[in-house]
């Protein structure tokens, strides 16, 4: 991304999760009261006005997706904190607000991204007067010359004790070789270390109509400056994953049927693009 500008996908996905708030229906499948405060004064027109087009089933199931994955990582993390974890760290964390709701005293939370999008996160907290949580700290890493196991390790990061990775709306921007040097610092972590992330499957994978919303969506993210670059198959990626146990793999009906069933209004992930997946050390 450009060293000099915050990231717009964030943006947007902050956005969706603050839509979630207003306009679904209740129980919210991730009940964040600072998603629409983060966003502040300036976004407030901007999520009133997105009340006509916001069940849309393009923006339905965009904004299911955010949720749901959001929602599995809080979920996989409770976990991990119940058998005794007390790291948590979001790579690429973008505006996520967990560490302000945080429900775990004990749990540090180390928010890696990259300076410009961090310090822009900063100045959003600052200008909605929400207080520094506790237990977070704000770890700015640029993967072009930083290194992640020194900028966490710099931030009191504790390398000889369990942790739990988040890897959130990250992977398909990366190159296989750094999807793969990450992969690696976490495989090295200790014994009860997990991992939760997503990832997008190739092209060929997918139904003729589900390629044609990819493309739309890859075009979209591609206009922002953040193309997508890495894909992979449930098989290729289990390969990648060969070093972690527990392995949980989801795709839109696990999703569904985890999240959304029995919902009053219209929210669910659709087609096969999208897929989360956890692991444990």
């Amino acid at each position: 991304m450009d060293a000099a500008r915050p990231s717009r996908t964030a943006y947007r996905v902050a956005f969706r999760r603050a839509t979630h708030q207003l306009f679904d229906a209740r129980p919210l499948v991730l009940d964040d009261p600072i998603a629409v405060p983060i966003l502040g004064a300036e976004a407030r027109a901007e999520l009133q006005a997105a009340d006509a087009e916001i069940h849309q089933p393009g923006n339905l199931i965009l904004r299911a997706w955010m949720v749901a994955r959001s929602r599995y990582a809080e979920d996989c993390l409770a976990q991990a904190v119940a058998a005794g974890v007390r790291q948590y760290v979001l790579l690429g964390a973008g505006l996520d607000t967990f560490a302000h709701r945080n429900p775990h005293p004990q749990l540090r939370v180390f928010e890696v991204d990259h300076p410009a999008t961090q310090a822009w996160k900063r100045q959003l907290v600052a200008a909605a007067s929400l207080p520094q949580p506790p237990g977070l700290t704000y770890v700015p890493v640029n993967f072009e010359c930083d290194s992640l196991e020194a900028q966490l390790a710099a931030a009191g990061f504790d390398a000889a004790a369990p942790a739990f990775f988040a890897w959130l709306g990250v992977v398909p921007y990366l190159t296989r070789e750094a999807f793969r040097a990450t992969l690696g610092f976490i495989a090295a972590r200790p014994t009860d270390t997990g991992l939760v992330f997503d990832y997008t499957q190739p092209r060929a994978a997918l139904s003729f109509r589900e390629r044609m919303a990819l493309d739309l969506l890859m075009a979209r993210v591609a206009r922002a400056g953040e193309p997508f670059q890495l894909f992979f198959t449930p098989a290729e990626m289990a390969r990648e994953l060969a070093e972690f146990y527990n392995l949980e793999d989801l795709g839109s009906g696990e999703i569904n049927s985890r999240y959304f069933a029995l919902r009053k209004d219209k929210l669910q992930c659709l087609g096969q693009s999208g897929r989360l997946v956890s692991a444990w050390l």
